[in-house]
């Protein structure tokens, strides 16, 4: 964070009401209560919008030991909504905050939860962890690659616990198949199909709009370059309105099932990757990247992990909406977040199990028992109680596969990569490596 950005934080905050520089002035029963609490983790939320489900059962429980201390967010009902919902299960009222920076200053909070934008994830995550937090990140954890280098180096120079929001790492249907898997229930693992079908629609085309009440547009930028505001972009739609804020489908669903293929397949960086894709629905509509991709990722050992991802044609080739079949010398697997199917090498089934984590398909946000096991898990971490499930280096390695994807899109061709860093040998693919940030919000360390 820079100097001057860290003196306007200061300033803003010693001039705004109730404010101090160790955070929103408490009454002597709450201080007290933070104070005698022990291992107690004082939490904020950074973004409040569909997966704050997520959230509210895994800081709600007794065993947790949490606090929740901001519920942040740069549109004004988006805080009014979640404050009343976390009224219904707390017996205490979190601060609304509009500016995270204000947050970051706050010398009482141990742990932030990042649901913002995509755009957000990597600089938000980099300026917490300077600020001496740890963080829980939602996927994608970077915009690009260059942020998810620049994570690893933050954490590693910070020692912060950084997780990423792939929740099904903390399946208990799915750490045991993939433990069966490593441990050569199905041969030798050598490809792995991750795939998602939905049937998204039309969506409008953007036009300039003014800023809706409520919404601090600047805010929302953050670390993108300021542009004017268009209709409907704040809400959800920036993920397919170009490469400003989003990363497509492939950073929004693709991650965490390219996760499990690479979790499964026990590989870090591919040698190739080759991808075809483009827009097939709606053409007239406002949805300015593909909607459609099949990339295939070639890894050493002979070993690939394709992705099919068809976000707006919802037939279900694989039997379900969303889901990983991994192939092996002696059987194959079907995984998903119901639980997974085991196969031997004619294709009869061997054996099934199904989750009870209510967070199978394809609907949007929302919660379950798997997202507040990850949670909480997050939390058993900081306290050094659990092993971690998702450190950030292996999501960071999860969301390079998407990046890969992506820029093999835009540039429409392969390219070969370093198996040893995951870096492009193609000067086309380094050009988008990084993207432009507004000056003075680049993170740096």
């Amino acid at each position: 964070m820079s100097e001057s950005r860290r003196s306007f934080i200061k300033k803003s905050l010693l001039s705004a009401a109730g404010l101090s520089l160790s955070g929103l002035a408490m009454p002597a029963k709450s201080y007290s209560r933070i104070i005698g609490s022990n291992d107690r983790i004082n939490v904020a939320i950074i973004g409040l919008g569909r997966r704050l489900g997520a959230f509210t059962e895994p800081i709600s429980m007794k065993q947790s030991n949490v606090r929740l201390m901001y519920l942040c967010d740069v549109m004004e009902s988006q805080r009014t909504k979640a404050a009343e919902r976390f009224s219904r299960i707390l017996d205490y009222q979190p601060a609304l905050e509009n500016d995270v920076r204000k947050i970051y200053e706050d010398e009482s909070i141990d742990a932030i939860i990042d649901a913002t934008p995509d755009h957000w994830h990597a600089p938000g995550t980099c300026y917490a962890l300077q600020a001496g937090k740890h963080v829980y990140v939602e996927k994608p954890c970077s915009h690009n690659p260059y942020e998810g280098e620049l994570m690893v180096a933050f954490q590693k120079k910070y020692g912060k616990v950084v997780q990423m929001g792939n929740q099904q790492r903390s399946s208990l249907e799915s750490i045991e198949i993939v433990n069966e898997i490593h441990d050569g229930v199905i041969g030798t693992p050598y490809k792995a199909v991750a795939f998602y079908s939905n049937n998204r629609g039309e969506v409008v085309v953007p036009k300039p709009a003014p800023v809706p009440d409520g919404l601090d547009w600047n805010l929302f930028q953050g670390p993108a370059p300021r542009q004017a505001y268009q209709h409907n972009i704040w809400d959800y739609n920036w993920h397919w309105y170009g490469w400003t804020w989003g990363t497509a489908e492939t950073g929004n669903n693709a991650v965490h099932e390219l996760d499990i293929a690479r979790w499964a397949l026990q590989v870090d960086f591919p040698n190739r990757v080759e991808c075809l894709a483009g827009k097939h629905h709606f053409p007239d509509d406002g949805w300015t990247m593909y909607d459609t991709m099949y990339a295939t990722l070639h890894f050493p050992g002979n070993k690939a992990i394709t992705w099919d991802g068809k976000s707006r044609n919802g037939y279900n080739t694989y039997g379900s909406g969303r889901g990983t079949v991994i192939y092996g010398s002696d059987g194959s697997v079907f995984v998903n977040r119901g639980g997974y199917k085991l196969f031997d090498r004619r294709g009869q089934l061997v054996r099934e199990r199904r989750s009870g984590d209510g967070e199978g398909g394809t609907a949007l946000g929302g919660g379950g028992n798997m997202s507040t096991r990850h949670v909480v898990n997050f939390f058993h971490t900081i306290r050094g109680t659990e092993a971690q499930r998702s450190p950030i280096d292996e999501g960071v390695k999860s969301t390079l596969l998407g990046h890969l994807a992506n820029i093999s899109s835009r540039i429409g061709k392969g390219f070969d990569v370093d198996e040893h860093t995951g870096r492009a040998y193609d000067r086309d693919a380094m050009r988008l490596w990084k993207r432009e940030y507004e000056p003075g919000w680049e993170p740096t360390l």
